[in-house]
């Protein structure tokens, strides 16, 4: 039987993912994710889909963050009439993720009308939060490590990948085909994530790659933490925090905890500015045992901070000189309140900028990590004079060593493995590292590639 494997996010780059697989008979679309970053990937959020949407029979969704999943509500509008197929706990974050992005991509589009930063006369939104609210009326959760009928003639099980809450690698069986998909890989022995479970066998196998030419190194994240808040707030400054709002803030607000717990932070408030992030870690702590904290740690963890959910509130934090740490979405620093503590921010060499994670090229994020003196935000150029430090130990993504050790969990040779989600330079070299070590031919695919399995 012939089946067909195209391409369409997450190849060359780490942004996007999209995989579709068509059988005989059936179109399965795995994760649905939007591109973000360098502004020629965001531009394909806008191109009609390869594929008729309402020729698709399912989505599958290996995790909530949205290179992942935010372009289900364009998928859903456009004619998409299928189940998407996610975990329980990724359903229940896309219920925060989706709306929120809509509602941003509104107010956004709003925004640059008013100001006049956008070239188009009448700026509109990728899609809005009426159409990601309707999108989740698709959603089917599904159990962990259970197999699940996609078509008649596929299933897929999915199985617990450490990364965020409801991560999950899909296992898809169409017929006599296996396909493994990674998903993002989590790290093993995180301090709040269960370690990635192996995939036994797979004819073929797509691995993600975003650190496959790094490694993160031992040092101890609560110990840098330390170090980093201590010497901003006796310079008299600030600590900000670019954070996703799923899963890094959660495992920043437990480090804090801890570190809180023993005496060594400063008397000073910690503010979580980012509604979407309080109500996660109150999912978080919803889904014990699918996580390592227990409930009086999560109970822990989120009674450090402050919540911040209004917007007037948001605004006063700035407002208030002194000494402080703000954690807020987004990440990458692509969009959401943490733009307008940057702006406030930023200047002041007291204050100290933590990049807590994986910085996609093209963002503001990555433009902090490369040392950029000045940043574009809502139109105008801000100086950075603040201390930037990089954590790339908080980072929740695998590094070279531990993707290397979930493709160990195979009992058998793949007939080809495709190494995609990663920049060119880490996917190339972890693409040679596959074969050196293993001996299995490993390609990196091109964007919109098509490929016969």
């Amino acid at each position: 039987m012939s089946y067909k494997l195209s391409f369409l996010g997450a190849a060359g780059t780490v942004t996007g993912s999209k995989y579709l697989l068509q059988t005989p008979k059936h179109r399965i679309l795995v994760d649905c994710g939007l591109f973000q970053g360098f502004k020629q990937l965001r531009e394909r959020n806008w191109q009609s889909f390869p594929v008729d949407p309402a020729s698709l029979d399912a989505v599958l969704l290996t995790h909530a963050h949205l290179d992942h999943s935010g372009y289900v509500p364009a998928l859903v509008r456009d004619g998409f009439k299928g189940p998407v197929i996610s975990t329980h706990a990724t359903f229940r974050l896309c219920e925060l993720l989706l709306p929120d992005s809509g509602y941003l991509m509104e107010a956004d589009a709003r925004y640059a009308k008013r100001k006049g930063y956008s070239r188009h006369k009448s700026p509109r939104p990728l899609y809005t939060q009426e159409d990601a609210t309707t999108a989740l009326k698709s959603f089917k959760p599904a159990p962990f490590s259970e197999p699940v009928e996609i078509t008649p003639d596929c299933t897929a099980i999915l199985r617990p990948v450490g990364h965020i809450l409801g991560a999950a690698s899909i296992e898809l069986q169409c017929g006599d085909l296996r396909i493994a998909f990674s998903g993002d890989i989590g790290r093993y022995g995180s301090a709040t994530m269960v370690d990635p479970e192996p995939v036994p066998q797979a004819d073929y196998i797509l691995t993600e790659s975003t650190y496959g030419n790094r490694h993160h190194g031992e040092a101890d994240p609560e110990s840098v933490l330390e170090d980093v808040i201590g010497r901003t707030v006796r310079r008299g400054g600030s600590v900000i925090i670019p954070s996703f709002a799923v899963g890094r803030a959660q495992t920043l607000l437990f480090h804090l905890s801890q570190l809180r717990r023993r005496g060594k932070l400063p008397p000073i408030p910690i503010y979580l500015d980012s509604p979407m992030a309080v109500n996660a870690s109150s999912i978080f702590c919803d889904h014990l045992g699918e996580h390592r904290l227990t409930e009086e740690q999560c109970r822990e963890a989120c009674g450090i901070a402050e919540y911040v959910r209004e917007a007037e509130e948001s605004k006063a934090l700035n407002r208030n000189a002194m000494p402080k740490i703000i954690i807020s979405a987004s990440g990458m620093a692509t969009g959401g309140r943490i733009l307008h503590h940057l702006k406030h921010n930023a200047p002041n060499h007291r204050n100290t900028i933590i990049l807590a994670g994986y910085q996609a090229g093209g963002t503001r994020g990555a433009a902090l990590r490369d040392g950029a003196t000045e940043l574009k935000i809502h139109g105008n150029y801000v100086p950075v004079r603040a201390e930037i430090v990089q954590l790339d130990m908080l980072s929740a993504h695998a590094d070279q060593g531990e993707l290397l050790h979930w493709l160990e969990g195979f009992n058998s040779a793949p007939r080809q493995v495709f190494v995609t989600h990663g920049e060119a330079a880490a996917s190339d070299t972890y693409r040679h590292l596959i074969t050196e070590r293993f001996g299995w031919p490993a390609r990196v695919p091109e964007h919109a590639e098509v490929v016969e399995l």
